[in-house]
């Protein structure tokens, strides 16, 4: 457990699938080389080129919506892929991210003469991987709509102050991690307050959007293109009688989710402890890997709390499976995994829910090469 597993990505970490080159079903093959030629700049850390490839592929009549989302949106894809096979530093990870950040920032942009309407674009609170909503915001503003982004980590109280002021035909919200599913219904519920309905997207939220669904959101789109299509569409349906938490989602009253998470801190400092107390050899980590090892745990902790909150032991186990194949990539044996998980279980004996979903995670990886 001493090496790292929480270095992130603009679209977190090694969530992306398998292939290096992936480009939007809807996607211009035509950007499938400049792409390679952006990827090759960003490796490089060499903004000006990277700022130059994107110029070119728009004068060479690649659109500038499939710059945005087959040429960038791909590469930043890629980022993800490679750090996560331990072929890209931290470092590196963000200063790609950075440079593709800047790269979007060329586009050309103009202000639509009879805008189609006003959309606002934001992360929930908590999640800071915000490329995703930035390639949306820029997506829809190619379409002529005009776009209010918001960025990262936005609290839900300034949210629904800008919805007051702004009065948006529609919230489009961005989360890429499970652990932000809490917070995002809570954005979800309290917009659809204002009588404004609200579209969901990203990684967090399910492949097939099934917890866009469960926490109640009018909308869900797998992508870019995918929620400009939709939007284009008509309106949003708009949202009805809002409910607590405990009525949209029925499991949390048996107080599991409540009880874990208010003591996540000191179930990571228990778990610690006795990791220390059952390998002696704990005593020899330098405080870095001292550090690393107490922030993957409470990683695996989010994690279960996360699955708690929509009973879905599938996150828990998805991150482990996950990161499973990133300590791989780095040396070090899946395994190392489990007496962290054995001690964790231990502390959460009058809790059947959550043993169950620690239970799947701990099959999760058994099967893991």
């Amino acid at each position: 457990m001493s090496t790292h597993i929480t270095g992130t990505t603009a679209e977190g970490p090694g969530r992306h699938g398998v292939g290096a080159r992936p480009v939007s079903p809807y996607g211009d093959q035509r950007a499938v080389p400049w792409a390679d030629k952006l990827w090759v700049a960003v490796r490089a850390a060499d903004e000006y080129s990277a700022v130059d490839v994107v110029a070119d592929a728009l004068a060479a009549g690649v659109d500038a919506e499939a710059v945005l989302l087959d040429v960038i949106g791909a590469v930043q894809h890629r980022v993800g892929i490679e750090w996560a096979a331990n072929r890209m530093s931290v470092a590196d990870e963000h200063a790609a991210t950075a440079i593709n950040d800047r790269v979007i920032a060329t586009l050309p942009t103009r202000r639509p003469a009879t805008p189609r309407g006003r959309i606002t674009v934001a992360c929930v609170d908590q999640e800071w991987h915000a490329l995703p909503a930035r390639l949306l915001s820029e997506t829809l503003r190619l379409r002529g709509w005009h776009v209010d982004y918001l960025g990262a980590q936005v609290p839900t109280a300034h949210l629904i102050g800008h919805i007051h002021r702004t009065g948006p035909d529609a919230v489009c919200l961005s989360s890429s991690l499970p652990t932000r599913l809490p917070p995002a219904h809570h954005a979800i519920t309290a917009v659809q307050a204002t009588a404004t309905p609200v579209m969901a997207g990203g990684l967090a939220f399910g492949a097939d959007g099934r917890y866009a669904r469960l926490l109640g959101a009018d909308a869900w789109a797998p992508e870019a293109r995918a929620a400009a299509d939709r939007l284009a569409d008509g309106p949003l349906p708009q949202p009805g009688i809002t409910h607590q938490a405990v009525d949209d989602l029925p499991h949390l009253a048996d107080q599991e989710y409540t009880l874990v998470a208010r003591s996540s801190t000191r179930l990571v400092r228990d778990t610690f402890q006795r990791l220390e107390q059952r390998f002696p050899a704990m005593k020899d980590y330098d405080d870095e890997q001292h550090e690393r090892t107490a922030e993957d745990l409470a990683h695996i902790v989010d994690f279960l709390t996360a699955a708690l909150y929509v009973d879905a032991p599938e996150i828990f186990s998805g991150f482990l499976a996950w990161t499973a194949g990133v300590l791989t990539a780095r040396g070090v044996p899946a395994h190392s995994l489990l007496p962290g998980l054995d001690l964790l279980e231990e502390q959460l004996r009058d809790f059947p829910r959550a043993r169950s979903i620690t239970d799947a995670g701990r099959a999760a990886l058994a099967a893991c090469p």
